[in-house]
């Protein structure tokens, strides 16, 4: 069913996720700061705004797609944000990454004025978001979420309700949690390999169709050995991701060592320059502790 939706952040994952969208045939309103990125939805068809409010006075339906909690907040109550203009009864579908904490207070400000969030943040990177394959995990009531389903397809491989508000953010939180630590398992274990004078590459081709065989093995150690850090998901983003689960544990009285050792460990990268590099290169943490290169010989 065609619908009239409104986009808010046209980044690297809000411009193909919105391109998606006017393939399908609804009808967009986008704001972004940049203008360069809505006239070029524009062109493609969407109308383009000058800001939330704007996009709120047209739209029932607004999906935000911005970096982080404050930029949720300033989009939905800030200044000329949405709340300014929203009618009672608009839906709000947060597909950002946030603190879940941070996440229901927005909701319960937003209901306060009768507009309605979900939060649906995604995984899968700016190539599934180009191919209308990302995974969606949403919180929010359950038949907002049958209502919305099928827009949200438009934009996805897979649609799973997780729960109440909030809840979509944690499970995006637990898989950036198993997915740093993976990184760092196949870095520990390649560095291991090639400090015992064992070729890395044979060790992965070795182990993959076994039980440490892992999609972040399959996508991460070819990265490490070819020594290509050309960002899929950037360091400085992983960092964003578990500051907000270390800060929603810690609300919650959860420990979560391993995780805070793979926080000091992008740190410490980032600190050497890393952080605009894919998080695969936590592999130079433990190549530079053990004096080592995991890469192969050209």
């Amino acid at each position: 069913m065609k619908m009239k939706v409104g986009f808010i952040g046209l980044g690297i994952m809000g411009k193909p996720m919105s391109k998606n969208l006017v393939k399908a045939g609804h009808d967009l309103v986008v704001y972004d700061f940049k203008q360069s990125s809505v006239d070029e939805l524009v062109a493609l068809g969407a109308k383009g705004a000058k800001s939330g409010a704007e996009v709120a006075a047209e739209c029932d339906t607004i999906i935000t797609m911005v970096p982080n909690s404050p930029h949720v907040r300033a989009a939905c109550l800030g200044e000329n944000g949405i709340s300014d203009t929203a009618k009672p009864g608009t839906v709000v579908i947060d597909m950002s990454s946030i603190d879940p904490v941070e996440s229901k207070k927005i909701g319960a400000e937003l209901a306060e004025k009768g507009i309605e969030l979900m939060d649906a943040p995604v995984s899968g990177g700016e190539p599934k978001a180009i191919d209308g394959t990302l995974s969606v995990m949403v919180g929010g009531k359950k038949e907002t979420f049958d209502k919305y389903y099928d827009l949200l397809m438009t934009m996805a491989g897979s649609v799973v309700y997780v729960g109440e508000l909030g809840s979509g953010n944690v499970a995006k939180l637990a898989n950036q949690v198993i997915v740093a630590i993976n990184i760092a398992a196949v870095s520990e274990a390649l560095t291991l390999a090639k400090k015992a004078g064992t070729d890395p590459e044979l060790v992965y081709q070795a182990i993959r169709g076994g039980l440490a065989g892992s999609t972040v093995l399959d996508a991460k150690a070819p990265m490490m050995m070819d020594h290509n850090f050309k960002p899929g998901f950037r360091i400085e983003l992983h960092i964003k991701d578990l500051n907000n689960a270390l800060n929603a544990a810690h609300a919650v009285n959860a420990s979560l060592p391993i995780t805070a050792e793979l926080m000091e460990i992008m740190q410490s990268l980032k600190a050497d320059g890393h952080e605009k590099e894919d998080h695969s290169a936590i592999v130079q943490y433990y190549e530079k502790i053990s004096n080592v290169s995991v890469e192969r010989d050209k």
